[in-house]
């Protein structure tokens, strides 16, 4: 969930893979493999995710939450982490369709 994110991020930004690698100095094969969800960033790219939008890196680390013997409430932040990125998806493609027309 957490590469979905980030690559949501980027999109709703309207960057392309290679603007974000070259912000954040990474590269562009290792943001792909990032936002596919292949390769789990470390907290020094969230950190320049953080700087690069202006986002808190609690609420990018929020999509981090796994599910898998932890706690009802924990059960719950994950719950809603998906649903939010459902809608990001939702806005995207709805974003995605007007510029089409």
């Amino acid at each position: 969930m957490l590469g979905e994110a980030l690559r949501l991020i980027r999109v709703y930004h309207d960057l392309k893979q290679k603007e974000v690698a070259e912000r954040l100095k990474i590269s562009p094969q290792y943001l792909s493999e990032i936002e596919k969800g292949h390769k789990v960033p470390t907290l020094d790219v969230i950190q320049r995710y953080s700087d690069t939008f202006g986002l808190p890196v609690s609420s990018i680390m929020f999509f981090a939450e796994t599910v898998e013997g932890k706690t009802t409430l924990d059960r719950a932040r994950a719950f809603v982490a998906g649903k939010m990125v459902g809608l990001l998806q939702f806005l995207e493609a709805r974003a995605e369709k007007v510029h089409a027309d």
